[in-house]
């Protein structure tokens, strides 16, 4: 580390615990519901977790909605990746519930997974298909633990490892409460020591 870097000191409040603010990529998981058709709803309580050689996708889902039912009824569904140019999309999802009826108001394409038989967003850039491993409950919230059966990214992803991955294309909204988007690349692991 440069010898002239300097970290500043911050000064703090405490605001209590009724702020929750966590910084989350945002996603639409994608499942089928009992008659075939497909249902779609934002998460953002999604991460990743790594076991052994492997990373396990961990999605929490509150209540009994029909996508965390749907997860329940098949162990299958697809998280697509949220860019800028989907937030409409995602909106729209976010403030109809899916025992309403379908969600069809608007036009938007979908396919099927590759790997495993699960409705994806074709305007998605990045997309894990997901099958569940193991599932925790807590209270009315269940943390499902998948493991990650494909990886849909769009074509003109050009990364050589899981290190190059450049957010500023995928162009992810961010949940915090209120959505953001990534501005600019900042650099790699070792370019700051």
């Amino acid at each position: 580390m440069p010898n002239n870097q300097k970290f500043p000191s911050r000064k703090r409040k405490s605001i209590g615990t009724g702020f929750s603010m966590c910084v989350q990529p945002a996603f639409i998981i994608g499942t089928n519901n009992e008659d075939g058709s497909y249902n779609f709803a934002p998460i953002t309580w999604l991460s990743a977790t790594c076991e052994k050689d492997d990373y396990l996708i961990v999605i929490s889902m509150f209540g009994s909605k029909r996508t965390k039912q749907n997860v329940l009824r098949t162990g299958v569904f697809s998280t697509n990746l949220v860019s800028s140019d989907m937030l409409g999309l995602m909106d729209y999802f976010g403030t109809r519930s899916a025992a309403g009826g379908k969600k069809d108001d608007i036009s938007y394409p979908v396919s099927r997974g590759e790997a495993l038989d699960v409705p994806v967003l074709d305007s998605s850039r990045w997309v894990y298909e997901c099958e569940v491993e193991k599932s925790v409950d807590f209270g009315e919230s269940t943390t499902f633990f998948c493991r990650i059966k494909n990886i849909q990214a769009d074509e003109s992803f050009s990364g050589k490892d899981v290190f190059d991955v450049d957010l500023t294309k995928l162009d992810p909204v961010i949940y915090s409460g209120k959505y953001h988007s990534i501005g600019k690349l900042l650099g790699e692991i070792g370019d700051f020591s």
